[in-house]
């Protein structure tokens, strides 16, 4: 592995090439943090996408291309003298120093929940007026679920057995079932809402991230899919003119590769 001097050299031709390329390129010239937006959340999603996929070639790529995301926006910062790549680095420094008592102060944990619930404790000290402050609003809701669910744990506001949170998912599905037979959409909507919500909460309990584990079905799904298109082609079939039967053939073929 680079050594401490190698890393901060290619780090230092990394901010070098971005103060070449937003002089010199039209199009790295042109960008603001609003049109770099988007393109930042699509990196972070490669780079989820690499990190399931436990490619660490491409994981490798990914966080360079992030990386240069933050280089850019500092570089942006700096332009109106607002912040530099320095500031954004001290901030976060200052910030795991203060979050982290029990390393650069006298606080003393027994375990991670302690830390966790320390962080919480914090950020309420710092001026924030609910722990639930710190989860952004454009999250996908799965993955909001989950951290809304972390936040309030960690000031303890949480369930002590698993066994409670199954007994409480399973009374969620008996509601929502009881919906679907009166038939009224908008509360089989508000059911469906809790039944989601208490799975997530039963993941968590589980050690399981919800959103990997639903989106490693999902690769899955598209692959066995595939498999099923394929030989469906060999075949000179179409899908649509297939029985459910002959489709199944190919499913569970698939699900043996």
């Amino acid at each position: 592995m680079n050594s401490r001097e190698d890393q901060l050299k290619a780090f230092d031709r990394l901010l070098t090439i971005m103060d070449e390329l937003r002089e010199q390129c039209p199009w790295d010239r042109k960008q603001t943090m609003e049109s770099l937006r988007h393109l930042t959340i699509e990196e972070t999603y490669e780079l989820g996408d690499a990190i399931l996929d436990k490619d660490m070639e491409e994981i490798k790529k990914e966080l360079g291309d992030v990386l240069l995301h933050l280089v850019f926006y500092s570089k942006i910062g700096s332009e109106t003298n607002d912040f530099d790549i320095a500031d954004v680095a001290n901030s976060i420094c200052d910030k795991l120093i203060d979050r982290h008592p029990h390393i650069y102060g006298d606080v003393k944990v027994e375990d991670e929940e302690d830390v966790k619930r320390n962080w919480e404790n914090l950020k309420l000290k710092e001026g924030k007026q609910s722990v639930l402050e710190g989860v952004p609003r454009s999250l996908p809701a799965i993955v909001k679920a989950n951290r809304i669910q972390d936040k309030v744990a960690g000031v303890g506001f949480d369930w002590e057995e698993p066994q409670q949170v199954f007994e409480k998912l399973k009374e969620e599905l008996e509601e929502l079932q009881h919906e679907v037979n009166e038939n009224n959409l908008d509360e089989i909507e508000a059911e469906f809402g809790d039944v989601l919500f208490s799975m997530v909460n039963y993941a968590r309990f589980l050690n399981v991230n919800p959103e990997n584990a639903l989106e490693r079905t999902n690769k899955k799904f598209i692959k066995r899919f595939q498999y099923l298109e394929r030989k469906a082609k060999e075949n000179n079939k179409a899908l649509k003119d297939m029985t459910l039967t002959e489709m199944d053939v190919f499913w569970n073929e698939a699900k043996k590769q």
